[in-house]
């Protein structure tokens, strides 16, 4: 019998609402995972520790991982098949509260107390690199996603053009080269600037892989940077970044803060008419969410972000057998709460994991099982990944796709609507608005 942690609050799921909440059960019955095998005694059991930010600065990214979580659980619920065995699984997911102290603490208690077969890990690098450190450290496999894989290679000692000094720790997500194509599109279409780009960049592993790797390109691209200098993630008072923005009249902003920074930041800037300076705020980490938008209020429609999943992805994942747009109306129905694109981040890692310990042959053997992940190449439900075309050992890259936060239409539930407005990274995926100009 498959061994299956109880189901955190809010991620449980009955077949029965999986097959309402999915259209008439079409795209719960397509899972070939949770429904189409007879049920049987497991031959072995495997652990996968799973580790998020639910609490903290950082809860938004892990809102959604209960109800992933109880997707994932129930489409496991007999188990994988690998090698002619089934193998029970046990999923132990573990809250960060936004430390990557604490994170580093739950992995090691993970890997040396419960003795997980695999590890996971989504959400910034403040979750995914010391998590991903106790595990080279101690031998363990894990698979992690959502932080700049820059930040995750290099940030965590790795050399350009060395060898890597990684063996068992993998990571796909977006990197530098993803941003700069998704940028340089948005920035160069209907919204017409002065090219001058003003840069706020927290003194973390994020900003730091953006200034040293992103800013050169953008440069080349034609935009003139203007950058203040780095900030400490608490930081009260931006008075003088803002005074820089505004004397060098810059059209177009971009940062990656936490939210408390950006609500903080954003408060000010309109206090002192910076925001109507600006034509574009392209906003990346706290510009994900639309909870932390809504915080806001009058201030955040027309922000534009870039999304790593999307309901319009034309994706299914294989774990579930759901399309993007079913996972996030089914969230919607399930919680009350509207989508966000961090469902489809943690289901892909999900895919991907059960993708690796399929291909390995022997899930319960470590070498084998890393060996798997080195040459993986799978479907998931933010699309293809394949470690054998990344661009260095150890990391895929995924695409940022261009978005803006609007108004929803009178109607909706909600209080935003979150559009797809290019996508030059993935034209798979569709494009559904022109970005306007910020406050417009």
């Amino acid at each position: 019998m498959t061994i299956v942690k109880k189901n955190p609050p809010g991620g449980h799921l009955t077949r029965r609402d999986v097959v309402k909440s999915a259209g008439l059960g079409v795209v719960a019955l397509a899972s070939p995972l949770a429904l189409t095998r007879p049920a049987r005694a497991a031959d072995a059991s495997l652990k996968i520790g799973f580790i998020s930010p639910r609490t903290g600065p950082l809860a938004s990214f892990g809102e959604g991982d209960p109800f992933i979580l109880g997707l994932v659980r129930k489409a496991l619920s007999q188990g994988i098949v690998v090698g002619g065995k089934t193998y029970a699984i046990e999923i132990l997911d573990r809250d960060t509260q936004s430390d990557p102290v604490r994170a580093g603490q739950l992995a090691k208690e993970l890997i040396n107390r419960d003795k997980v077969d695999l590890m996971l890990s989504t959400s910034t690098p403040e979750t995914v690199n010391p998590t991903a450190d106790a595990c080279e450290a101690a031998g363990v496999p894990s698979l992690s996603t959502e932080a700049p894989w820059e930040a995750f290679y290099f940030g965590r000692g790795a050399k350009p053009g060395a060898p890597s000094p990684f063996k068992w720790t993998y990571h796909f997500s977006f990197g530098v080269g993803s941003f700069l194509k998704c940028y340089v599109s948005q920035w160069n279409g209907p919204v017409k600037t002065n090219n001058k780009l003003g840069v706020l960049l927290a003194n973390d592993a994020d900003g730091n892989a953006i200034r040293q790797n992103l800013l050169p390109e953008l440069a080349k691209a034609g935009f003139t940077i203007v950058d203040p200098g780095g900030y400490e993630d608490g930081t009260t008072d931006f008075g003088a970044h803002i005074a820089k923005f505004k004397a060098e009249g810059v059209e177009i902003l971009n940062t990656f803060p936490i939210p408390p920074d950006f609500v903080t930041f954003w408060r000010q800037a309109a206090q002192q008419g910076l925001t109507k300076q600006f034509k574009i705020v392209q906003v990346a980490k706290v510009g994900l969410f639309a909870s932390t938008i809504e915080v806001l209020g009058s201030l955040g429609p027309t922000i534009a972000s870039g999304c790593y999943w999307h309901r319009d992805f034309p994706y299914r994942s294989p774990v579930t057998g759901m399309l993007s747009r079913d996972i996030a109306d089914s969230y919607e129905k399930d919680t009350g709460r509207q989508w966000n694109q961090q469902l489809g981040a943690t289901q892909s890692l999900f895919d991907a994991a059960v993708a690796a310990l399929k291909a390995s042959g022997a899930p319960s053997d470590k070498e084998a099982l890393i060996k798997a992940m080195s040459t993986l190449k799978a479907e998931t439900s933010v699309g293809v990944i394949d470690f054998n075309n990344g661009p260095v050992p150890n990391c895929v890259t995924t695409p940022i796709i261009g978005t803006q936060w609007v108004k929803a239409k009178p109607g909706s539930k909600f209080k935003l609507d979150y559009v797809i407005t290019e996508n030059a990274n993935d034209p798979n995926v569709p494009v559904g608005a022109k970005l306007v100009p910020y406050g417009g």
